[in-house]
C-alpha cells in the first residue's frame, strides 16, 4: 500500500464524512433530528465508515488503470416524515451532501489558483479537488440510491412514479452498471473538468 494511495484514501474518507454530515445538517434544519440522536453528526470517521464503500472498494479502484480512488460512506438516517417542505424536503436533504464536496472543490481550487504552494501542498490540493469533483458528479446521477434520485423523484410529476418504483428496484443492478461500465465514461469528463478547474 503506498503512501498516495493512504493520502488519497484519507481524503476520500473526510470528504464522503463531510458529505454524510451535511445531509444531517440539512435534516435537522428540516425538522428531523434523527441524525443527531444516532450520533451521526460527527465528523469521527468512524461514525460513518462503510468498510466495502469506504475501504475495499477504493483500494480494488487504486489497482485499477487511472487509479480514481473513489467510495461513500454509511448514509446518514433521516424520517422523511419528519421534514418540513413537502415533497422538497428529501430533495433538499440529498442535494446538501453534493453542494458540500462542490464547496470543498471550489475552496481547494480558487486556494490552488491564489496561491503558489510546494509540490506536497499543490498534490493534497488538487487531490482534495479531483475526489470531491467525482463524489458530486456521482452523487448526482439520477438513479437510487444516489442522491440525485432523491432530486429527480422530487421534480417528477405524480403520473410518472412508476418511473421511481422501477429505479429504486433494480437500484443495486443500476449503481454496479455506473460503477464497472458507465464510470469510464463519466471519468473523462471528470478529469476534463479536473484540469480546467486547477490549470
Amino acid at each position: 500500500m503506498t503512501i498516495t494511495f493512504v493520502f488519497s484514501l484519507a481524503i476520500l474518507i473526510m470528504s464522503v464524512v463531510i458529505h454524510e454530515v451535511a445531509h444531517g445538517y440539512a435534516a435537522e434544519a428540516l425538522g428531523d433530528s434523527t441524525a443527531r440522536l444516532q450520533g451521526r453528526l460527527t465528523l469521527n470517521p468512524l461514525a460513518h465508515l462503510d468498510w466495502f464503500g469506504s475501504v475495499i472498494l477504493p483500494l480494488m479502484l487504486s489497482l485499477l488503470p487511472g487509479g480514481l480512488v473513489f467510495g461513500w460512506a454509511k448514509p446518514v438516517p433521516y424520517n422523511p416524515y419528519n421534514l418540513r417542505g413537502g415533497k422538497w424536503g428529501p430533495a433538499l436533504v440529498a442535494a446538501a451532501g453534493p453542494a458540500s464536496n462542490l464547496f470543498l472543490m471550489a475552496f481547494f481550487a480558487l486556494f490552488l489558483r491564489l496561491f503558489a504552494w510546494s509540490g506536497p501542498v499543490i498534490y493534497l490540493a488538487s487531490s482534495i479537488v479531483l475526489v470531491n469533483l467525482a463524489l458530486a458528479i456521482f452523487n448526482l446521477i439520477p438513479v437510487p440510491p444516489l442522491d440525485g434520485s432523491k432530486i429527480l423523484f422530487a421534480i417528477l410529476p405524480y403520473r410518472l412514479r412508476s418511473l421511481e418504483n422501477f429505479l429504486t428496484t433494480y437500484s443495486l443492478f443500476f449503481v454496479f452498471l455506473l460503477l464497472f461500465v458507465l464510470w469510464d465514461f463519466i471519468s473523462p469528463l471528470v478529469f476534463t473538468i479536473f484540469t480546467w478547474l486547477v490549470g
